[in-house]
């Protein structure tokens, strides 16, 4: 009986797939199809694969000197069909040398020289390295040996480089408070669509990387304290005793517990009394690693259950300035979060052992890490934190290529940045934040680059294109499925593909064929519209007529964006009613809309209302009788 239903399952998965209204692929993405990597049920194909490396890294920082010096091994796993004869490595640091490629304008204080390779070998055998002479931010290397499908190479970096004394996602914070991101050499993502992710980094797009496994080891000066990605090993060698038990403590507790208050660390009795010490962290299956390093910075830090049924805990930490206020609330503001996305939206327990937010100026995330400015109003704090820690689930429970499809990662954050701040703030009061933070100046802009479609890859953007169809645009998308499907097939859609690809690379068409799958719907038309269109919200109620048991309005879609809105009427009587419609309104008719409206009472007036899906043009959204 369960073979039956499994083929009958598949068989109408299939009917249903091939009556679908084809999406436009580019080239590269019907390769990965055709090649049996990729899947039109939205799953990942037999031959799916993807590279993998195990990274050890030693770094050295001893405040105030600037300079960073590292060593790495790394073991790179080909599990690719393909030969490969050279390697690609990312050398993100070098966006601060003067000569790289940036979008935006660079003070002096963010220059430097960028990343420094002192020594490279492969397989034991000393290589010469040549900088990177056009495209800064990667760099060729050729194999002694080309590396054979399905085997590995063993490859070794020692480098350095001085920390930018002005920089949004990293650098120095003051004089001995650093943030290291993106510090050490990395092999480039290589995949089934596009090979070698040669993408200049740009300090606009973000970022795509493999799943790795990493040990770090960081080396600092006594007194210094280190938070990092990753379960720290060591802690009872590197912490006083009676620090070593309260951090311990925290990992089991619902209560705030000051691991290391301005007082302590004035009097220096929070670190183990060496000349250096190393702090120990690993990390298994994560995209990423960022460190944070202060002598000063007060440390907090609590528990909260994630998973209900494991019992499983993450602990929330938060490292900052004591005089920044609004961090005494950080780690209170983290474990609702952690509490809130692990169970409502999207409703996945927390992957990770924790999270630590550390006061920097970025407002940027990374896997168990965000750092991020102070905040004078403390809500609006929690709102960037919130965002920022909702990108555990977008981009780095999925390994989603942010740099070319960013409104996989940041139309989502915003998405849950809205569902939990209806919660702390109440709905009003979220979504007039969301429509100002979020909406009102892409509907309200009427040039061309706010029209582009969402799917127009995200490294050829710049600006405002850029930030509509990396946020608002998409989350609005989101939501308007969300408003369509009703929140429990929503959430089993967003279930099925999150567990489908977690650990892996979806891309955009893996996204849209997994909720057609999921659903049992042919949803191209809502794709299409949404994300391969130019289109943008605008309706226009057209008419109001009397039949014989109510009412018939016409609603125009203008703008093409099929929309939800609520069909707001007032009787002559004093009462009123409000119709919500759903984007399924427009799944037959995409341009106009025919809503009854059975009633014995007579209309006085009709008005469109939208909420957070703002219309370009309200001056035709009312009706009145003549």
């Amino acid at each position: 009986m369960t073979r039956l239903l499994v083929a009958v399952s598949l068989l109408l998965t299939n009917i249903f797939t091939s009556r679908a209204q084809p999406l436009y692929m580019p080239r590269n993405i019907e390769n990965a199809y055709k090649n049996g990597t990729r899947s039109a049920d939205g799953l990942p194909a037999k031959k799916y694969w993807q590279n993998f490396g195990r990274y050890t890294i030693t770094v050295n920082a001893a405040p105030p000197s600037r300079t960073i010096q590292g060593t790495e091994d790394i073991t790179y796993i080909n599990n690719s069909p393909n030969i490969l004869n050279n390697l690609v490595i990312k050398l993100i640091l070098n966006i601060h040398r003067p000569d790289a490629l940036r979008y935006a304008d660079a003070s002096e204080a963010y220059l430097t020289e960028g990343i420094r390779i002192d020594g490279v070998t492969v397989n034991g055998q000393t290589l010469p390295w040549e900088e990177p002479r056009y495209h800064f931010t990667w760099q060729d290397i050729r194999l002694p040996q080309a590396l054979q499908a399905h085997d590995s190479v063993k490859l070794s970096f020692s480098w350095h480089y001085d920390l930018s004394l002005q920089s949004n996602r990293e650098g120095m914070i003051d004089a001995s408070s650093f943030f290291l991101a993106y510090f050490y050499p990395r092999v480039a993502v290589y995949d089934d669509y596009y090979g070698w992710d040669r993408l200049d980094f740009t300090d606009q797009q973000e970022f795509y990387n493999d799943f790795n496994d990493y040990t770090l080891h960081v080396k600092v000066p006594d007194n210094f304290i280190v938070w990092a990605t990753g379960t720290l090993q060591n802690a009872t060698q590197v912490l006083q005793p009676a620090f070593a038990k309260r951090l311990a403590a925290s990992m089991s507790s619902d209560s705030i517990i000051q691991i290391a208050s301005a007082q302590d660390l004035a009097a220096k009795k929070v670190t183990t009394h060496n000349s250096t010490n190393t702090w120990t962290w690993t990390a298994q299956h994560i995209t990423d690693i960022a460190v944070g390093i202060s002598d000063h910075f007060v440390w907090d830090a609590s528990s909260v259950v994630v998973d209900d049924a494991t019992g499983r805990r993450a602990s929330v930490q938060a490292a900052y300035n004591d005089t920044s206020k609004d961090f005494h609330s950080m780690v209170s503001f983290g474990r609702h979060a952690l509490n809130w996305f692990s169970h409502q939206w999207p409703g996945k327990p927390y992957p990770y052992a924790k999270t630590t937010i550390f006061q920097g100026y970025a407002d940027m995330e990374y896997p168990m890490m965000v750092n991020d400015a102070s905040q004078a109003e403390p809500n609006f704090a929690r709102f960037v934190a919130e965002h920022e820690i909702a990108h555990t689930w977008f981009p780095f429970y999925m390994g989603i290529n942010e740099a070319r499809y960013a409104f996989m990662d940041e139309g989502w954050a915003t998405t849950f940045e809205l569902l939990i701040g209806r919660e702390d703030l109440g709905a009003e009061k979220a979504e007039e934040l969301f429509r100002g933070f979020r909406v009102r100046s892409w509907i309200n802009d009427l040039s061309a680059e706010e029209d582009l479609p969402i799917i127009t890859p995200a490294n050829v953007l710049r600006g405002a294109a850029y930030g509509a169809n990396a946020y608002g645009k998409p989350s609005l998308g989101y939501l308007a499925l969300k408003d369509m499907l009703g929140d429990e097939l929503f959430k089993k859609c967003l279930h099925d593909y999150m567990d489908r690809w977690n650990g892996k690379h979806p891309i955009p068409w893996d996204f849209f064929n997994s909720f057609n799958t999921s659903a049992g719907k042919n949803l191209n038309w809502f794709w299409t519209n949404w994300f391969f269109s130019n289109n943008h919200i605008d309706f226009a109620l057209q008419q109001v007529t009397a039949v014989a048991n109510g009412y018939t309005l016409s609603i125009q879609n203008i703008g093409g964006y099929p929309a939800p809105v609520d069909v707001q009427v007032a009787y002559t009587d004093g009462s009123s009613a409000t119709l919500h419609q759903s984007p399924g309104i427009w799944a037959t008719n995409q341009k106009e809309a025919t809503i009854q409206v059975e009633t014995a009472k007579k209309i006085k007036s009709v008005q469109l209302n939208g909420g957070i899906f703002m219309d370009a043009n309200t001056s035709n959204d009312s009706w009145t009788p003549r």
